[in-house]
């Protein structure tokens, strides 16, 4: 990791926005108390916090200490501050060939493909596997579509289109049809996650899923570094047999040249499956696969401590807020830097629920909360949320007694901002508190710029959202005060280009961290008057979340 010039450079840059902007003067202190927790859990020292390792150690050693000296009580009822998460690690070590159009392809792994087994076997073996091509592999009834069309791909590769069909808009084919999978806005059809999850449903041997940079939301070298590497799995009695043997992505690059040795245009069949009637398409192909695991079995941790409410009748309902802690760890097989370090992803969240929970403890005793406040930092969420998945099945408190999930990953560090992004704006009215909170800083809502990204899929509350519990994630604003306009948008974008999930994932010399102190205490002020409120949150009509809600509270006890 490189030396920082903290904290005299901060201190100065603060110094300097401050004479600009002396209304955020405010935020310099907790700004200087984020950095230092971010310095420490990016060091070098915590190895990238990868689970299993010595920097998961490290990382919850660390967070304990902090959450037990502010005084908080234990979160687990065991009387611990952890919840033991049952995990197993397996490295995957793959090699793939086609046999297409009477040749013999053979795809470089991490260049051309990725592909691991989360199968907790030694060795996983495909064997002339045919090759179906199943568009985007979506099956939805509630929009009349369905990619397979009764195909048996029962021991086939699914190759798949990553993200939701494009359906042009009828009367405007320049636009997407807002009746088709939202539109603009990726829905869990689009999610790698649930195409692996369908291609298992089916009995597929294999799920290769084409990476596009667009509709992925990140580029292949994302997919590189966080596959390409021991990859991690929640316990399971059957060791994931359940699961589709092979689970893999192809360079667009790589997938062009798939399918044009199988005699087929993939831009030709790309704007085919984006119709209804789309049929999958036989490439008269085999794929071969052969994968040896070496896997370990872990006990990786959550981190949980509590505020209990001071309400008799009301402190056994419970406000979570979530960040993870977990990071990819240490590439032995990379040249110089070999530490993904994770200054903004994830440390600058943890540093978040630090702060709103140091604030929580120094309120006076007359106002602290009437419900009671959990503070839950995960691990896993770089590998599937799997931290997150295992307290939404494994709960240490009754999720119908849960009023909301607030999650933290990624932090602004461009400075005190006029803007917050809501991810998943529309989905509950969380959405209308956060708009009035924020209003009273002369500050806005601001819909998700990009969601096309489908980023309310990929971090930790989406756990909460799938079990029913109103969730509630936000990104950086991007209208920067004392900046030229596209200075915030010019920073989000440099972070995904460059350094999202890259080892040069640290602390910058410009960061100006009184943008996140500011949003730390507008979620701290959130939070507050949920767990003082008479309403619960809800989810809103049309939600996909909401029916689980409803049927989940019909069917709890008085």
């Amino acid at each position: 990791m490189r030396k920082s010039p903290y904290p005299a450079l901060f201190l100065a840059a603060c110094a300097a926005a401050a004479a600009q902007s002396p209304s955020q003067g405010r935020y310099e202190a907790a700004a200087a108390r984020m950095l230092e927790h971010i310095k420490v859990l990016s060091s070098d020292e915590f190895e990238g916090r990868a689970p299993g390792t010595a920097g998961e150690d490290k990382s919850v050693a660390y967070l304990q200490q902090e959450l037990t000296a502010m005084g908080l009580s234990p979160g687990n009822p065991d009387g611990t501050y952890i919840q033991k998460v049952p995990m197993v690690g397996i490295l995957s070590t793959t090699s793939a060939t086609f046999e297409v159009g009477g040749k013999t392809l053979t795809p470089a792994i991490l260049n051309d493909y990725v592909a691991v087994s989360r199968h907790v076997a030694p060795l996983v073996e495909v064997k002339d596997s045919g090759i179906v091509f199943v568009g985007y592999g979506v099956v939805a009834q509630e929009y009349g579509w369905d990619d397979f069309k009764g195909v048996d791909v029962r021991g086939k590769t699914v190759v798949m289109l990553v993200g939701d069909p494009p359906v042009p808009d009828p009367k405007d084919p320049t636009k997407l049809d807002e009746a088709m999978f939202k539109g603009k806005a990726m829905t869990y059809y689009g999610r790698w996650t649930y195409k692996y999850e369908e291609a298992s449903a089916k009995g597929a041997a294999a799920c290769l899923i084409v990476h596009e940079t667009g509709p992925a939301g990140y580029p292949f070298a994302v997919v590189q570094g966080s596959w390409g590497r021991e990859n991690f799995s929640l316990e399971s009695p059957d060791g994931n047999a359940d699961r589709v043997s092979v689970e893999g992505w192809l360079s667009l690059g790589y997938a062009r040249t798939l399918f044009a040795a199988a005699g087929f245009d993939y831009d030709a069949l790309k704007a085919a499956a984006v119709r209804p009637d789309f049929h999958p398409v036989d490439f008269g192909a085999k794929a071969s696969f052969t994968i040896q695991n070496r896997t370990r079995p872990l006990a990786s941790r959550n981190v949980i401590a509590k505020l209990e409410g001071c309400d008799p009748a009301l402190r056994a309902q419970y406000l979570v807020y979530t960040a993870h802690w977990d990071h990819l760890g240490r590439n032995p097989h990379l040249k110089g830097d070999q530490i993904y370090n994770g200054a903004l992803d994830n440390a600058s969240g943890c540093a978040g629920v630090l702060e709103i929970a140091r604030t929580f403890t120094r309120l006076p005793a007359a106002e602290r909360p009437k419900r009671t406040v959990l503070f839950l930092v995960v691990t896993g969420e770089e590998q599937g949320l799997l931290g997150s998945e295992y307290y939404g099945g494994h709960p240490l408190y009754p999720l119908t007694k849960t009023l909301a999930d607030i999650n933290i990953d990624g932090m602004q560090t461009a400075g005190p901002s006029r803007d917050i992004e809501v991810i998943g704006y529309g989905n509950s009215t969380l959405d209308d508190l956060a708009a009035s909170v924020l209003a009273q800083d002369g500050r806005v809502v601001v819909p998700d710029t990009q969601p096309e990204k489908g980023s309310f899929y990929r971090s930790d509350h989406f756990e909460f959202a799938r079990v029913g519990v109103p969730a509630f994630y936000t990104s950086s604003g991007t209208d920067i005060i004392g900046k030229d306009p596209g200075y915030g948008r010019m920073r989000r974008d440099q972070y995904v280009s460059n350094d999202y999930h890259k080892v040069s994932d640290e602390i910058k010399p410009w960061w100006d961290l009184r943008g996140a102190a500011q949003d730390a205490d507008a979620l701290f002020r959130m939070g507050l008057r949920l767990a003082n409120g008479d309403a619960w949150p809800q989810w809103k009509a049309g939600c996909e979340f909401k029916d689980r809600r409803d049927k989940m509270m019909a069917a709890a006890p008085n």
